[in-house]
């Protein structure tokens, strides 16, 4: 059975060039309930933790670099088949595949840029909202 919570972080460029309140409209107009919410900024080191599953990837590094390189609003968020439809909503990973009307397509500027980051499973939405939120911190 799919799962009722997903993770999403709105990445540094998106929220530099003022996208917050847009993204934050569309995933409320999609019936998301925002379970917790926060405006921080990654480390290096956290970055490289939050996406240590991609060590060994060619474009670590360079992930890392721009997730650490500003602030970024991390949310979990609540529906029915969460992850799913969160997925739906945001796009496909490249915004030039994406579909119209996504949140990818609308405020991307690059396949990193992509402008949001959401969780690919029941698990790792788990994971990864934990990586964020105490107990306390969700609601």
């Amino acid at each position: 059975m799919s799962g009722y919570k997903t993770f999403t972080m709105i990445k540094p460029t998106a929220v530099k060039n003022g996208h917050i309140g847009s993204i934050l409209d569309m995933i409320n107009n999609a019936e998301f309930r925002i379970v917790a919410m926060k405006l921080t900024k990654l480390s290096y080191e956290r970055a490289e933790k939050f996406y240590s599953v991609h060590k060994e990837k060619p474009f670590y590094q360079d992930l890392c670099t721009f997730m650490s390189s500003g602030s970024i609003v991390a949310a979990v968020l609540e529906k029915e088949n969460a992850v799913e439809a969160y997925r739906k909503l945001i796009g496909a990973t490249n915004p030039d595949n994406a579909a119209e009307g996504t949140i990818r397509k609308l405020y991307a500027t690059s396949l990193q840029e992509n402008a949001v980051h959401g969780s690919d499973s029941d698990e790792n939405a788990i994971i990864e909202g934990d990586f964020f939120f105490s107990t306390l911190e969700k609601y």
